[in-house]
């Protein structure tokens, strides 16, 4: 699978150090790593590489300088759909009708998702994770269109729930999600994803870095975050995945010829 890290704070802090934490797990991970920061409008700057984020020569030169946001996503990917290409590296972005840039990583594997399927000939790259964003961009498109407006936060929430409620059954569907003000966090799941509140600062985690007070994301259930802090939870879901290894058998032949 791969790990994700995302960071929203009320001001920007010092990430450096975490992110090197979260970059040595990569001999774990070893197909790709990506960082996305943004500027003051929302807008990302996406920086990846499909190489082992521990022997790449262009990310030990960008954690050697001062890296201070407030908002971030980091990921390092452990390949099960798509092949090792830069442009199947997380994060992905792609715009709505309005303007508004999503930016999305994925943790985890589509085994039941005929609805994706459309975008196999739209997409960039080849994997399950980019399609996940093409369809919440068509969604949120569908929705501004019979609105005649933009989505406000609240809509554009209320979208990404139907989405993760939609593909969640049967899929392993852990997500971190940036539209530009809101950064949204799912998983589905268990003991996958945790959250520390850090001073003014929300951190989320694949995995627990060092620290303490994290804890669980609460399970199959979409979480908003701005500025440091929680502003919406959604209804569960309770569509838990539960690891079945017969669900990777034929992902398994696909690997091989990566």
């Amino acid at each position: 699978m791969c790990e994700m890290l995302g960071i929203s704070a009320k001001r920007r802090i010092r990430a450096n150090d975490i992110l090197r934490e979260f970059y040595s797990h990569a001999d774990r991970h070893p197909h790709g790593w990506g960082l996305a920061t943004f500027n003051d409008a929302g807008a990302p700057d996406i920086e990846k590489e499909a190489v082992k984020a521990t022997e790449s020569e262009y990310l030990k030169k960008r954690l050697a300088e001062p890296i201070e946001e407030s908002v971030l996503l980091a990921h390092i990917r452990l390949a099960t759909v798509g092949h090792l290409e830069y442009r199947n590296s997380h994060p992905f972005a792609a715009a709505d009708n309005c303007g508004r840039i999503w930016t999305l990583e994925h943790n985890g594997t589509i085994f039941n998702g005929a609805e994706l399927n459309r975008y196999m000939g739209l997409q960039f790259g080849s994997t399950d994770s980019e399609r996940i964003l093409l369809h919440l961009v068509d969604i949120v498109n569908e929705r501004q269109i019979r609105h005649g407006r933009a989505l406000d936060w609240k809509e554009r929430f209320a979208a990404l729930d139907d989405l993760v409620g939609e593909l969640a059954g049967g899929n392993k569907l852990n997500l971190l999600v940036y539209d530009g003000e809101i950064l949204y966090a799912h998983t589905n799941f268990r003991g996958s994803l945790h959250v520390r509140v850090d001073d003014d600062a929300l951190v989320f985690s694949t995995n627990p870095l060092s620290g303490a007070g994290w804890e669980p994301l609460p399970l199959t259930r979409l979480v908003a975050a701005k500025d440091g802090r929680i502003v919406r939870e959604g209804d569960a879901h309770d569509k838990e995945y539960i690891y079945n290894p017969n669900d990777y058998r034929f992902l398994y032949m696909d690997f091989a010829t990566l």
